[in-house]
């Protein structure tokens, strides 16, 4: 796991990186592509479920972020928060034009038993990713489910108080206060 003195330096980078994009730095968006591709696909994947879209959004993305580096601020948000809510929002839009698509099952001849790096990287993120639903299971049930279905869902706001029966602003504060309380337990590593 990252100390917190590096993953500060790391985010100071970043958003040294996406301040020079807005001053239309090119080297500095293969930087931030460089840095941020593989969990920005991520993020297009989980939502869209569809690989193919999910290659053709990111694309999209880096665009969005080239064109509106301009208003990131960091002293409003992560760097990594900001550049994941433009994906987000970019693959919800794709689902809501074209519907999700289940993904298809990994072939078992693809996978490489000597892939010792790959292995340790796949361990790495599973346990990083217990240690955030065991954090997510620890909330209260309403922003638990808020956060499920917002994050892993695909929900807006919007939809999300229609599903929880509740009204738009109790919604945002149950996410608001349950990534607070996810941040607080995540940090306690």
């Amino acid at each position: 796991m990252m100390d917190r003195p590096d993953a500060a330096r790391r985010r100071d980078e970043l958003s040294g990186l996406v301040e020079r994009v807005a001053k239309g730095d090119r080297k500095a968006l293969a930087s931030v592509y460089d840095r941020t591709c593989a969990k920005l696909f991520g993020v297009c994947v989980r939502i869209t479920r569809d690989r193919d879209a999910a290659e053709d959004i990111l694309q999209n993305v880096y665009l969005k972020i080239w064109n509106r580096a301009g208003q990131f601020d960091r002293n409003r948000a992560s760097p990594i928060t900001w550049l994941c809510a433009i994906a987000r929002n970019a693959a919800i839009d794709w689902v809501r034009k074209h519907g999700a698509v289940p993904l298809p099952a990994a072939d078992p001849a693809e996978t490489s038993d000597g892939d010792t790096a790959g292995a340790m990287e796949a361990m790495a993120l599973a346990d990083r990713r217990a240690r955030v639903f065991d954090c997510l299971e620890a909330l209260p049930t309403n922003q638990q489910r808020a956060i499920r279905l917002a994050f892993f869902d695909g929900s807006s706001h919007s939809e999300l108080a229609q599903v929880m029966q509740a009204p738009l602003g109790t919604t945002k504060s149950w996410i608001r206060r349950g990534l607070s309380q996810l941040r607080g337990c995540l940090q306690d590593d």
